[in-house]
């Protein structure tokens, strides 16, 4: 049987490819190795959200107090918070079944790989079989990436998969990596009681962040429990009697410490062996498969989205990128817009960014002008009882138009498509300063940022002087 479009993985990006490509009348084959959802839905974005909002709840619950509320005998059952968030996975993969189903794509577990230009095989127990496809597009996602240091292989050494599988809270756990994932996992953890510490061998935490916001989450995790030691190596790890012995240099010496864990988050790579790539000639780096504005690779006719690509890593571009895959696939003329990706990290408060940052404008040399509006100034966020955080609008000079904005504070993930819909229509702080936003909402925290462009925020203390 010739399909017209054949999706290798059925992750955000893939499954998304093969239900848009159904949808315009294509005749669709979807191969997945192991559970539709791929990495976001089963070990990534949706366990540790569930997870996440059960440490919310718990912290909530330790500080009910300060609303006036009493709770005595309180705790927590980790065995039922990890099953919750099994139920959750196994719901949300099942409605994925059903719009696979009614969308008449026909599904194939195996690995796949790519044979001709418009053939795959797939592997599967009883051997591979041939499939033919006028399109190909290839999801397969990435995988996490190890430490080329001694101890990498112990067996309390574990990555953020197996991490999502631990059935107890240890007593003490080393973070290496201080980017979305590390953070993530090291909140969580730390709030269920851990002893978290975090190493990151760079000058800070976050680095692709805005400077701004580095600078209040830092001391605002710290506060909450978190021991992070920045401008640090891991040297090695060897097995103790009490766990995990690391060593770490921080350029003035050396010092060891002994966890029960140790969590690498040191960042993911795209999963390109095996794939048929080399045969086929299809450009690839160790960054990932190289596309084009149309999600085409070098060779005509073979797609890449996602995780593979290395380009943005994140479920909900992988997702955008899937669609403009398939409708080219299917005759269309699409490009892929890159230039109001939202990028979330879900700790305690959220935070979130969409386009430039300040200092990807100084060093692109664009006259900016910039604006911050505390929470703290918030009524919503003060009834909420959580006044950590700002938002930060930063503007073209000249035309004020938004050319990014970073958020820190409750419901950040949310607020951040004010920004990801004014920078990707192009629209100016002016506008969103003049449109009614609702009172009273964390959403006038954007509002009242982008009046600040100007120096109209009405609810920004002026500084002395000030006119």
């Amino acid at each position: 049987m010739l399909y017209d479009v054949a999706v290798i993985g059925g992750g955000p990006g893939g499954y998304v490819a093969a239900i848009r490509a159904a949808q315009l009348g294509g005749k669709v084959l979807l191969v997945e190795k192991d559970k539709l959802g791929g990495v976001c839905l089963n070990r990534g974005c949706v366990p540790t959200k569930t997870l996440l909002k059960s440490a919310e709840k718990w912290q909530e619950l330790k500080s009910c107090h300060e609303f006036g509320l009493l709770a005595d005998h309180i705790g927590f059952n980790f065995d039922a918070i990890m099953e919750r968030k099994d139920q959750v996975v196994s719901k949300l993969r099942g409605g994925i079944e059903q719009l696979i189903n009614s969308n008449g794509i026909e599904v194939v577990y195996g690995v796949g790989l790519l044979e001709e230009p418009n053939r795959l095989s797939i592997k599967q127990d009883d051997g591979p079989i041939s499939y033919d496809a006028k399109k190909i597009i290839i999801a397969t996602g990435a995988t996490p990436m190890g430490l080329p240091i001694p101890g990498q292989d112990l067996p309390d050494v574990i990555d953020s998969n197996q991490l999502l599988e631990m059935t107890y809270i240890p007593r003490s756990m080393m973070v290496i990596g201080a980017g979305a994932v590390g953070i993530e996992f090291a909140a969580i953890f730390q709030s269920f009681g851990s002893e978290v510490t975090v190493v990151e061998r760079l000058p800070r935490i976050l680095p692709t962040i805005d400077n701004d916001i580095v600078r209040r989450i830092g001391p605002i995790l710290r506060k909450q429990g978190l021991k992070i030691l920045i401008n640090t190596k891991v040297i090695s790890m060897e097995e103790s009697s009490d766990g995990v012995r690391v060593s770490l240099d921080n350029g003035k010496g050396v010092q060891e410490l002994v966890v029960e864990k140790v969590l690498v988050a040191t960042g993911r790579k795209p999963i390109v062996a095996e794939l048929g790539l080399e045969a086929l000639g299809i450009d690839y780096s160790q960054v990932g498969i190289k596309v084009n504005k149309k999600m085409e690779t070098n060779i005509p006719g073979i797609y890449a989205i996602g995780d593979v690509t290395g380009q943005e890593m994140w479920a909900h571009a992988a997702t955008a990128e899937g669609m403009v895959a398939a409708e080219n696939a299917l005759g269309g003329d699409f490009n892929m817009d890159y230039s109001a990706v939202p990028g979330c990290i879900f700790i305690t408060p959220e935070l979130a960014m969409v386009g430039l940052t300040e200092q990807e404008a100084q060093e692109q040399k664009i006259a900016i002008k910039v604006s911050k509006f505390n929470f703290a100034s918030n009524s919503k966020a003060v009834s909420m009882g959580e006044t950590d955080g700002l938002v930060k609008i930063i503007a073209h000079a000249d035309s004020d138009k938004v050319l990014g904005m970073h958020i820190l504070g409750a419901h950040a993930s949310d607020l951040i498509m004010e920004g990801a819909i004014a920078i990707r229509n192009g629209l100016r702080a002016e506008e969103i300063a003049h449109t009614i936003h609702p009172h009273p909402s964390l959403s006038e925290t954007v509002m009242e940022s982008a009046h600040g462009m100007n120096g109209d925020s009405i609810h920004q203390l002026r500084l002395k002087g000030r006119q």
